[in-house]
Order: structure tokens, then C-alpha cells, then sequence
């Protein structure tokens, strides 16, 4: 097999160019980033909501970032290719997987995979025009049934997709239930891009099992093995999980300490970016919804966040989480 890539999935309001940064600084074991996904790009050049730190190549590693966007409208797709090159980027990345309502009821996101035919003509547009930019997918099953990626494979095998990362769920479940490996597996055979997995990717342990089922299983004999594997909530959760995956764990006592600094860190440069406004308090307390299970009492740690609507009182309330709480990761 070859070399393990670890990437990290994008989450609107959480994994930002700070967040990025931060996390580059004080953990190990990503390959590969992605931007929550853009939309909107309604110009051919200089679109406004291009022209910020989220995507500024000043403010980013562009080698391991990959620009997202979230459209059904082809044009659109080639605009921002264009300007993500002008940038210095080389690949874009589509996202077909949102399972939220209100993107999916305007058959974007999942909502677009139970429409081939829009998918085709899309794709075929696209390819026509990108050029030399790469271009990847990132979709799920399906969003009303699991069969409805299997209308959708042949058309993605017509074109030279860069990759395609699957999340094995349907929209409609939102993140319930249990990713279906079984079913990511079993597609393995019949996708001709290089796979990403994507999904309930929360341990050492989920890992092995998930890699087992993958790259061990009866899908497997004509020997395709999957290699790259997308980390999401489980990161979020533990900041450590990449380089546990890769065998690089340290004890309780320094991870503690590793995670201390980490949050002090993104919430001063967040802070920082905001110019000292308090709104950083929501994506600091979305974060903490994660990582709250870092802890061994985790509806304790939780207490002492949510409510919190001062800066001064949020920065106590990390003191004495890390002062009080035992760490479990």
C-alpha cells in the first residue's frame, strides 16, 4: 500500500484560514486542507468574496489547500477556477455532499446526486472549459436513497477527476447513524478517480476497523486500495487523532499542555482577525462542541462554555477547564 494521505474536511464556520493556520502550528499529520465551501461568484474577476484572508495565498499554504465551492451552475464553477488559478491554485473542489435542507432543497449539495442528468451537463461544461486545473468532487451516496450514486458514477468516470471523497450516508441523515463502509467498499471496483474516504473517522481504533474493511474486504481482490482518507468532527474532537493515525502519540501530560496552548493560540489570532469583537465567541463555542470530549467530565466542561457571552468570562472559563478537568484523549 502505498504512503497514508490525511486530509481535513471543511466545516462552514469552523476550519477558516485561522483555524488552519493555528492548527498547522501546533499539530502534525494533515496532508491536505480544504476551504469551507464559496458561493456566489457572480463576476468574472474580483469577485468580493474572493478577495479575502480565507483564500489569499499570503495567508494560506497554498501546496496543501484546496478551494471549495458549492454551485450547480457550470459558469460559475469555471469562473472560480479561473480565479483560484490566478491565485496560484491548482485544483478546485465541488462540493456535492452538504445534507442540510436549505442547500439540498435547491438540489445543491447531496440534493443534487437523485438529478443525473443535471450532474452530466454540468460535469460536461465544466471539462470544457477548466483547462489544466484539476477538479474533484467531494459527494455522499445519495440523498434521499444509497442507489443514487450508482446513476452518478458513470458520469463521473467519463471525466479525469482529480479525486473523488465519498461520505458514506445519505443527505437526508444528516450525520445520524453509522457511516455504511460496507457500501464505500463495495463501489471501490467501479469508480476509475483515486477514492477518498470520508466518515466516523474517530479513533485510532474507528480508523483500523475502517481501514480493515476497506482495504482487506472482498472488494478489494482486484487489488484497488484506498490510501487517502478524509479526518472531519473526529479532528475537531482531538486535535491529535492525525498523528495518533500515524503512530506519533505523546502522554497525557503534554497532550494537555499541547491543547491549552492550541486554544489560547486560535482564540487570540480569531480575535485578532475580528478586531477584538466578542462575535469570535460563537466559533470558539462551535469548537468546543467537540471538543468538550476531550475531557472526562464533558457535560462539566460544557457548562462552563456555552452560556458565556464576555471575553473576559470565556477566558477564564479555559483556565479553569484546563486547571480542573482531566484529559481523556
Amino acid at each position: 500500500m502505498s504512503e497514508l494521505t490525511l486530509s481535513l474536511g471543511p466545516f462552514q464556520g469552523i476550519t477558516d484560514a485561522p483555524f488552519r493556520n493555528v492548527f498547522k502550528r501546533h499539530f502534525g499529520g494533515i496532508d491536505k486542507f480544504y476551504t469551507p465551501f464559496f458561493t456566489g461568484i457572480h463576476k468574472e474577476d474580483h469577485a468580493k468574496n474572493l478577495q479575502t484572508e480565507e483564500i489569499n495565498p499570503r495567508c494560506n499554504d497554498v501546496e496543501t489547500l484546496t478551494p471549495q465551492i458549492l454551485s450547480t451552475d457550470a459558469e460559475e464553477i469555471l469562473r472560480f477556477a479561473k480565479q483560484c488559478k490566478q491565485l496560484g491554485y491548482k485544483e478546485i473542489n465541488l462540493n456535492m455532499g452538504c445534507p442540510f435542507p436549505r442547500v439540498a432543497n435547491k438540489r445543491r449539495g447531496s440534493g443534487l446526486l437523485p438529478y443525473p442528468d443535471m450532474v452530466e451537463a454540468m460535469m460536461e461544461r465544466v471539462f470544457e472549459g477548466i483547462g489544466e486545473m484539476k477538479f474533484s468532487v467531494k459527494c455522499r451516496l445519495g440523498y434521499f436513497s444509497p442507489d443514487e450514486i450508482e446513476s452518478v458514477i458513470p458520469i463521473f468516470n467519463k471525466y479525469p477527476l482529480s479525486e473523488l471523497i465519498i461520505h458514506p450516508r445519505i443527505g437526508k441523515q444528516l450525520y445520524k447513524g453509522e457511516a455504511d463502509v460496507e457500501r464505500f467498499a463495495a463501489l471501490i471496483p467501479y469508480i476509475n478517480a483515486p477514492l477518498v474516504y470520508n466518515g466516523d473517522i474517530f479513533s485510532v481504533e474507528s480508523f483500523g476497523r475502517i481501514n480493515g474493511i476497506i482495504n482487506n474486504g472482498p472488494s478489494t481482490g482486484s487489488g484497488a486500495l484506498i490510501n487517502q482518507f478524509m479526518l472531519g468532527r473526529g479532528l475537531l474532537a482531538n486535535p491529535f487523532l492525525a498523528e495518533d493515525i500515524r503512530g506519533g502519540a505523546c502522554h497525557a501530560p503534554e497532550r494537555k499542555e499541547r491543547l491549552h496552548n492550541y486554544v489560547l493560540d486560535l482564540y487570540e489570532d480569531r480575535l485578532r482577525h475580528a478586531g477584538g469583537s466578542p462575535k469570535v465567541l460563537g466559533r470558539m463555542k462551535e469548537l468546543w462542541s467537540y471538543m468538550m470530549n476531550d475531557f472526562e467530565n464533558p457535560q462539566a466542561v460544557w457548562r462552563k462554555i456555552k452560556k458565556i457571552n464576555a471575553l473576559k468570562e470565556y477566558e477564564e472559563a479555559v483556565e479553569r477547564i484546563f486547571g480542573e478537568e482531566r484529559i481523556v484523549i
